[in-house]
């Protein structure tokens, strides 16, 4: 088999040629063919193929093609036979052909036989090599593919090769005096590249050697004028010199002297560096002149200031006079793909220009690049030292001796050398000066920290935009009165492109490019996108978000990018170490190394020790990778496995955290399958628990959702329920309705009694303290009805106590304490000892709400006797109980003891984490201090209480408050809270009664 595609895609078998297909078809082997050293994803196929639209079938389409092309390569071989031509691998397709069978490897194989031979100062059989190479072209790679297919960067990226092979070719040429080989080639890519100077350098002086002056000033007159016309550029100094060339009627010229070897004047001045030689001065054109390498700066930067000071804080120092500085200082600038690390890196070199007189070096290691060629430092090395006027006959041999004679040229001198888009820190190091007065900018998608450890450098981790400077960005590229006319829709693309430069640049593109689109209409298309990077399409590789995302994730292993992709999956805001290994099904010292591996890249942020975020652009393009590698057959099975892990995991770890917090039972917790498999947080007391439900709690009310989604209903129920005492506790009680809501549907559409009783419950309890009462009301008593079918004593009590707390906020005191009694009765007949100790002090809070202080004293004095019978003293249901003491002793005239009963109750709150409960304790201690006239007192723990409840009551704050601005007292010299107050706003005496 023999296969092309330097040119129209083609394939034979012997002699005969054979029928790739339709041009889809063919558009898709050109592909492989194009991409022979790695496997084709089905995403980037599909991405090949249709762009921006692809059918909905379009996957089944593409395995459709790859068997078709199997039929016409492999004619009868079986499936898995030996020597198949088309492999499945890497979640897509490699087309398996070696250097014999393939025109590109063979050209890519000549042409580093051929850069051999010129480092060995062997130009003409170099030029032999690269004119073999140059041979196998036949037009523009993969010609005659549909156009949309033709305009993947992996064809642009071999037409680059040509070109920059046609260079080197030139060189070659030039060097032995024969441009006649490279000539026609030269004239064929200049008419197609009109602005590409150094080509054009190259052709003059290619012109000038064959004897066609005439030609090569023409030649010369044209891309001057075209450049002054499309540009407004002069000539660069390469076309300066080929027409020196010409008009001195040089037909062959030299490499220029180093500058380390000459002075202004030509004459030498220091003595040549160490393993030069120093040239003759006949072989001398001209020196270069001082490298300024940079690339523009871009014209629309905005913010960045504090990176741009940080950085500027730490330039070389300078003495008096202009010799170097007393330091060389390295910034390493690291960030995710597409947060302008390049675009800062540029802004401050461009600022700081005059203080480097000696020049600026630039370099784009390509240390990203999606074919995996990153730059070697050698060619960096020898890239630099043509730049400091090196020539290749003075070039000494090997890595190690050229980067000594670089670091030879730049001492003594003040030169500013970037480094951009470095892969780590071992492709940098050949490139750094030795010399102080230097300043080196580095770029990395990767942290660089050895090069921080060990080499001192500074590391500076750029983040995304502001909303104001994303606005500043937009208002630059699309003017301030288009920004200012629709503000909605400029909110809604900032938004949306999530601060992201890259991102930004896109949009506001596609806005310039049509001026009559309104903003909201982009918006609008963005919304659209749901999620997807269809919206952010560049126009060419390095401006599609979904080609430089790539570069970063074809860097990673195999279990880096695995996980990476499975991430996707999760919904929450973030992730934890633990959920990610059980999502992953790995141990944690291994997914802790795969984490650091995606956060080294910059495909993942450590916001928090062991605490994980993705950008949403990069989730989308995760998940994208997900469905295109993972969602057909057996890897469907493994999505949906680690799924279930993860879900299994932050069920198992719920059921831990609910029998730390609710020891006695109170809320009966579901028990686990025997079948969940994850693998739960270690918690090792409530503190932990609560710790745990606080960075966790965003997470789970999506995890939630998820598993509704996901079809795994029985987890977001069960879920909800182990919740229900953190929710109480920290008074999320929006949340907590929330997630109620998701468990009621997700019980009902499983058709699951038992848990629809204990979802209803749940938001009624969680609707109740919101002051949603007659919803609260109607959930409960649907609680009640379904735990009475159920025959469930215990389920109808916590209902029925329930009940009762929510009659009392109604002013329905008499009721409550009626349907509190029944609740009794049923946890004395179930032997539930919290339940009733529980339900006994509901009761004595209700008896002293009516104003029966004994009996509320007595009650909560049995309660109390009650809690002391259970494990765990000290826990916040005996909290309650002694709030209740001293709020029948405050109104029996006892202050001393209703002081010393609230403090008390406000210990043991605090110590378990019930902020709500400790507020309104402490809200009605402040009652007491003022009822004894310290006034002081009362207004430091009504602060204290206002403050707690402004996150989670701001009612009952307001009231709080107002306390802080009157003291107003009530006839008895009690302070006023009046009857509604005690009643509506008071719960701890009776959060044990809504709690189950």
């Amino acid at each position: 088999m023999h296969f092309a595609v330097l040119g129209p895609v083609r394939a034979w078998r012997a002699d005969v040629e054979l029928r790739l297909g339709p041009p889809q078809q063919q558009a898709f082997a050109a592909l492989l063919l194009a991409s022979a050293d790695r496997p084709v994803t089905i995403a980037e196929v599909v991405d090949t193929l249709w762009g921006q639209d692809p059918p909905p079938s379009a996957v089944n389409v593409v395995r459709r093609y790859a068997g078709a092309l199997r039929r016409v390569l492999e004619p009868g071989l079986p499936r898995m036979a030996a020597g198949r031509w088309l492999l499945r691998e890497g979640g897509g397709y490699r087309l398996d052909v070696d250097v014999s069978a393939l025109d590109l490897l063979r050209f890519r194989d000549l042409r580093t036989q051929a850069r051999a031979a010129d480092q060995a100062d062997d130009p003409a059989y170099a030029l032999e090599l690269y004119a073999q190479a140059l041979a196998l072209w036949r037009g523009h790679a993969a010609a005659g593919i549909p156009v949309q297919a033709r305009s993947h960067p992996v064809f642009a990226g071999l037409d680059g090769e040509r070109l920059a092979t046609v260079k080197e070719a030139a060189d070659a040429a030039l060097r032995c005096g024969r441009a006649e080989p490279v000539l026609a080639q030269l004239q064929g890519l200049a008419d197609g590249h009109p602005l590409d100077e150094p080509l054009h350098s190259r052709l003059i002086r290619a012109l000038a050697l064959t004897g066609q002056q005439a030609q090569a000033l023409e030649t010369y007159q044209k891309i001057r004028v075209l450049l002054a016309e499309e540009l407004g550029v002069e000539p660069s100094s390469e076309l300066l010199a080929a027409h020196r060339e010409v008009l001195s009627a040089r037909s062959a010229p030299t490499p220029p002297a180093p500058l380390a070897a000459l002075d202004s004047d030509g004459s030498t001045g220091r003595a040549a560096a160490p393993g030069t030689a120093s040239p003759a001065r006949d072989d001398l054109l001209v020196p270069l002149p001082r490298p300024a390498q940079l690339p523009a700066a871009y014209e629309h930067f905005v913010g960045r200031e504090a990176e741009i000071d940080h950085m500027l804080r730490r330039l070389p120092v300078a003495p008096d006079h202009d010799g170097p500085g007393t330091t060389m200082v390295i910034n390493a600038i690291g960030g995710m793909a597409g947060v302008g690390k390049t675009t800062l890196a540029v802004q401050v070199a461009h600022r700081v220009t005059d203080r480097f007189p000696d020049g600026q070096l630039y370099v784009n290691l390509r240390g990203f690049d999606l074919h995996g060629a990153a730059m070697d430092p050698a060619e960096a090395v020898r890239g630099f030292l043509e730049a400091l006027g090196v020539g290749r006959k003075q070039m000494p041999d090997g890595l190690e001796a050229q980067a000594a004679l670089y670091r030879s040229l730049l001492a003594d001198r003040r030169v500013l050398v970037l480094l951009d888009n470095a892969r780590d820190a071992g492709q940098v190091r050949p490139l750094l000066p030795g010399a102080a007065g230097c300043l080196v900018l580095i770029t990395s998608r990767n942290q660089l920290t050895s090069l921080v450890v060990a080499g001192g450098a500074h590391p500076l981790t750029l983040d995304l935009l502001s909303a104001k400077d994303a606005r500043q960005s937009l208002v630059g590229r699309l003017g301030a009165d288009r920004v200012a006319a629709e503000p909605a829709a400029v909110d809604t693309i900032i938004s949306l492109c999530g601060g992201l430069p890259l991102a930004l640049s896109i949009i506001a593109a596609r806005a310039l490019m049509n001026p009559t689109f309104p903003l909201s209409g982009i918006a609008a298309e963005l919304m659209e996108a749901n999620g997807s990077l269809d919206a952010f399409d560049g126009l060419d590789a390095t401006t599609d978000v979904r080609t430089v995302f790539g570069w970063s994730y074809h860097t990673l292993t195999g279990e880096a990018a695995r996980l990476f992709r499975l991430l996707s999956l999760h919904p929450g805001p973030d992730i934890g170490t633990h959920a990610a290994g059980a999502l992953a099904d790995r141990p944690p010292a291994r997914i802790r190394s795969l984490l650091a591996e995606l956060t080294r890249t910059h495909l993942l942020t450590e916001e928090d020790p062991g605490r994980y975020r993705f950008h949403d652009l990069l989730r989308a393009y995760a998940n994208e990778l997900s469905r295109a590698e993972d969602g057909d057959g057996d890897h469907e099975e493994e999505r949906r496995g680690a799924m279930c892990r993860v879900l299994d995991h932050y069920l198992l770890t719920a059921h831990a955290s609910a029998s730390l917090l609710d020891p006695a039972g109170v809320f009966p917790s579901p028990t686990p399958s025997p079948e969940a498999t994850g693998i739960p947080v270690a918690l090792e007391d409530a503190e932990s628990a609560l710790s745990w439900f606080s960075r966790e709690r965003l997470v789970l009310l999506e995890v939630a959702r998820q598993s509704v989604d996901d079809g795994l209903g029985g987890h977001a129920w069960q879920l909800a329920r182990l919740l229900d005492p953190v929710h109480e506790r920290f008074g999320h009680w929006h949340d907590w309705a929330d997630l109620q809501r998701i468990a009621l549907a997700a019980a009902q559409q499983l058709a699951d009694p038992v848990g629809v009783a204990h979802a209803h419950g749940g938001l009624g309890r969680a609707c109740s303290l919101l002051r949603r009462y007659p919803e609260a009301e109607d959930h409960l008593h649907h609680a009640l009805s379904l735990f009475e079918a159920l025959g469930d004593d215990l389920g109808q009590a916590h209902t029925r106590r329930a009940l009762g707390w929510v009659m009392t906020r109604t002013e329905r005191h008499v009721e409550a304490i009626r349907q509190t009694r029944h609740a009794l009765d049923l946890y004395r007949i179930a032997g539930h000892l919290s339940g009733q100790a529980d339900a006994m002090n509901a009761i004595a809070w209700y008896e002293a709400v009516l104003g029966d202080y004994g009996k509320a004293m007595t009650n909560a004095l049995r309660s109390l006797s009650l809690y002391r019978q259970m494990s765990d003293q000290g826990g916040p249901h005996e909290a309650n109980a002694w709030d209740t003491l001293a709020y029948a002793h405050h109104h029996l005239g006892n202050f001393r003891r209703a002081q010393a009963c609230y403090l008390r109750a406000i210990g043991m709150l605090r110590k378990n984490g019930d902020r709500y409960n400790e507020a309104g304790s402490l809200a009605r201690l402040g009652d007491t201090y003022a009822a004894t006239g310290d006034d002081a007192a009362a207004r430091a723990v009504w602060a204290q209480a206002a403050d707690i409840l402004a996150e989670i009551d701001p009612p009952w704050a307001a009231e709080v408050r107002a306390k802080l601005q009157t003291s107003a007292f009530s006839d008895n010299g009690v302070p006023g809270v009046t009857s509604h107050s005690g009643d509506v706003l008071r719960v701890g005496g009776t959060s044990a009664a809504m709690t189950e």
